[in-house]
């Protein structure tokens, strides 16, 4: 049942009335062609880089709680795995993972490795709800999330940007973009960050075990060969050297580990978009390169030795190293190569990429090193048509077939080369009352390739592999502008039919000495269904005042479930999808000044489909002012001004505090609190 309280209804409320300012247009890059937003037959978010300064967001973990039906899971030091409408990781230990929400950062796959999602200099966030079977693939059965960040441009500039804040942080960046030569333009940014992270460790008598230390570079660089040919040039490596220390046994912001963690990812990348116009149709490339180390580890008894007679020690680290390649062709259809009577275009292509993850386990209860090797070829063709049937309205039918080879083995002799053949697709009906107004409906298949759980420690009741997930989902939306122009109103009404589903469990190990470990396992074992509504607004009120609200509802259930333990769940929430998330943001300008304010709300919900502890619901206030000339702007922020304290992880049956007899009780990981800063940004 979907629940919302009166004061979201109140917020939502505000967003509706007239203005005088008009809104600008924004252009979504994740489709096949670009696109005005509003043409757009899919429920989707733009997080513009005005957006991005006013909120002061360093990573897209700053911005998730503005967007409504998502959500994501800790258990790091920075958002690595999110959920769209109830669908999505929660973690990844041993085995391998496949993600339901797709990540790219200037179209470079960073798939589950979400920590790598810095904000400098990106141009705009782009949130498709719903899966995007056509245009993505396996990784996006849920959605998917479009980093762009700028391009170069063709005149000199630059800009310098410094800010400092509570808990020790500060932030140094910089850019400069500018031509080469009539045909060459560059863009260069750098920016480093640092904090101290919000966690005391009371052992070790320091205030950074939990810090955060992360390193942006990119550079771009755009060549028009000719008149009919341009292309791109990306480079980028992302450095993030951040500590964890966040969980302990009384539940609060005092640590108390002898060997803090760690939570790193040092990732490269290269690419290379090509657009050559030819005769009868655009040729469109794409090919990317991508190196990724990452390191994720944990003092797993948030003590120190000697803490307890009873106490015991260990500490796991997880090392991956994931390659991959891909490239992409394109062939989009122009004014002369239109099908059916010159009503339809289309566009045909092929996609392939090829990943390899190593991994290197170091566990204080293993006699050994745990090793794997698991790597997988993605070979998959497309196509698109839309057709006009008349001025007003547009069929698209998409279709993609995708050949999977896997190959895995591991040093414990376990060894999976599974095959699949996966297919998605969409059809959607678009209908234009006029310039400004649009609805459509959509009926779209995704999904997600099948896997096989790696840690099994003797335990027979897990099944070594598991099949495809599947969903079907039907959409209704409206997007439209109103008021002269001043009004922008998205909404969107969904049904998800999930089949096969995927769901993650755990089974706790009892060690001879008394204490516990869990071990992560993954089946078909679900059906369900996820419905709900997403609505957002852009309203001018006044020359000066800009309302923005957005609002999701979600009702995401098991329709079918028996868990580990026998346990009929049919009928129950399924974990992280709140009943309901909301943000109203409202934006003052006036001669040079500005000043912001925000609250950004979310119901309770389930931490994990295996026990039954819940987050609480929580509304946090945020606030920024500042002024701005044409050379610098100044301005001070704040976020979760009224300091709330608010989960973004839980273990709910999880016996590790020898005090009290390893007794099972539940543990939390928390969100940032207060934080209040100041940032100077000049340029040139």
């Amino acid at each position: 049942m979907i629940k919302i309280c009166a004061t979201c209804l109140l917020l939502f409320a505000c967003s509706t009335a007239y203005s005088i300012e008009e809104l600008s247009e924004i252009v979504v890059t994740a489709d096949f062609r670009k696109a005005n937003e509003m043409d757009v037959a899919s429920s989707l978010s733009v997080i513009t880089e005005e957006i991005i300064s006013s909120r002061s967001a360093q990573h897209f973990d700053d911005l998730i709680h503005t967007l409504p039906n998502m959500n994501y899971a800790s258990g790091s030091n920075r958002a690595r795995f999110f959920q769209i409408r109830g669908i999505g990781e929660r973690s990844q230990f041993t085995a391998p993972l496949n993600a339901s929400v797709g990540l790219l950062i200037d179209n470079v796959d960073f798939s589950g490795a979400g920590s790598v999602a810095t904000m400098m200099d990106v141009q705009q966030v782009e949130v498709l709800r719903g899966p995007q079977g056509t245009r993505y693939g396996a990784n996006a059965l849920a959605g998917i999330i479009n980093i762009k960040t700028n391009d170069p441009l063709d005149t000199f500039a630059g800009r310098l940007k410094v800010s400092a804040a509570d808990y020790g942080t500060k932030t140094l960046g910089g850019m400069l973009t500018g031509p080469i030569s009539d045909h060459v333009h560059y863009r260069l940014v750098a920016e480093e960050h640092q904090s101290d992270g919000y966690y005391d460790n009371r052992f070790l008598g320091i205030d950074d075990s939990n810090h955060r230390d992360e390193l942006t570079i990119r550079g771009k660089l755009h060549i028009q060969a000719s008149d009919t040919w341009d292309l791109t040039l990306s480079v980028a490596d992302v450095d993030i050297d951040n500590g964890y220390d966040a969980f302990t046994l009384d539940n609060n912001r005092n640590t108390m580990t002898d060997e803090p963690g760690h939570d790193r990812q040092d990732s490269s990348s290269f690419g290379i978009d090509s657009t050559m116009t030819l005769a009868r149709f655009d040729l469109v490339t794409i090919v990317n390169f991508a190196d990724s180390d990452m390191e994720y580890g944990y003092d797993e008894d948030w003590t120190y030795t000697g803490f307890h007679p009873w106490g015991y020690t260990s500490t796991d680290n997880y090392i991956r190293d994931r390659k991959t390649s891909s490239a992409e062709v394109r062939l989009i259809s122009n004014e002369q190569s239109r099908l059916l009577g010159d009503s339809t275009d289309w566009i045909v292509g092929a996609y392939t990429l090829r990943s390899k993850e190593n991994l290197v386990r170091q566990y204080t209860y293993l006699a050994s090193d745990f090793t794997s090797n698991y790597d997988f070829d993605t070979h998959a063709v497309f196509l698109q048509l839309d057709s006009s049937l008349t001025n007003k309205l547009v069929l698209s039918n998409g279709l993609r077939y995708e050949k999977r080879e896997t190959e895995y083995d591991n040093s414990n002799g376990i060894v999976f080369s599974p095959d699949e053949n996966l297919w998605g697709g969409r059809i959607a009906l678009k209908y234009f009352t006029g310039d400004s107004t649009m609805f459509y409906g959509s009926i779209a298949r995704g999904y997600k390739a099948g896997g096989f759980n790696t840690d099994k420690t003797g335990l027979d009741e897990i099944k070594p592999e598991f099949d495809e997930e599947y969903l079907i989902e039907y959409e209704l939306g409206l997007k439209s502008k109103l008021l002269d122009n001043r009004l922008l109103l998205r909404a969107s009404v969904f049904y998800d039919d999930r089949r096969d589903q995927q769901v993650k469990s755990s089974l706790v190990i009892n060690r001879p000495d008394g204490t516990s470990e869990f071990v992560d396992f993954l089946g078909n074992a679900a059906e369900g269904t996820n419905r709900g509504i997403e609505v957002e607004t852009n309203w001018y009120a006044t020359d000066n005042l800009k309302v923005i609200a957005s609002m999701g509802l979600l009702d995401a259930e098991f329709d079918k479930f028996i868990n580990e333990f026998g346990e009929d769940l049919s009928g129950r929430e399924q974990a992280h999808a709140p009943s309901y998330t909301y943000n109203l943001a409202l934006e003052y300008e006036k001669n040079n000044w500005h000043l912001g304010l925000s609250v950004d709300g979310k119901d309770e919900y389930y931490f994990s489909d295996r026990h039954a502890v819940k987050s609480d619901k929580y509304a946090l206030l945020n606030a920024s002012i500042g002024y701005e000339t044409e050379r610098w702007k100044v301005g001070i922020w704040g976020r979760n001004l009224n300091d709330k304290d608010y989960h973004t992880r839980a273990f709910g049956s999880f016996g590790n505090d020898p005090r009290k007899s390893y007794i099972t009780e539940p543990y939390f990981q928390f969100g940032e609190p207060r934080v209040i800063g100041i940032s100077l940004e000049m340029g040139f």
